[in-house]
């Protein structure tokens, strides 16, 4: 089976008052990045995984996070490494 590179994007809804617990506990996740959050309790979320079943036990993770009371998927995909790997030729 080829090796797979798996990438997803949330929205993670988390209580304001604990939002810089929630931020530094999902920084820390292998394969997770927190890319910007507001005061109202939002955060963008990226997370990289090597296949369907750890990305859904990472996802399931942030959700079970004390403080967060929803994380919604916003983009998934995946690929095979070794078509992420191949190089696109220059148009111009």
């Amino acid at each position: 089976m080829p090796e797979e590179v798996h990438i997803s994007s949330l929205v993670v809804h988390a209580v304001p008052k604990r939002l810089q617990r929630v931020e530094e506990t999902i920084a820390i996740m292998p394969g997770a990045r927190v890319h910007g959050s507001s005061p109202n309790g939002k955060l963008v979320v990226t997370l990289d995984a090597d296949s369907a079943d750890e990305m859904l036990s990472r996802i399931g993770e942030i959700q079970r996070t004390d403080g967060v009371l929803s994380a919604a998927l916003v983009y998934q995909f995946s690929d095979t490494v070794e078509a992420m790997d191949e190089e696109i030729p220059d148009a111009h």
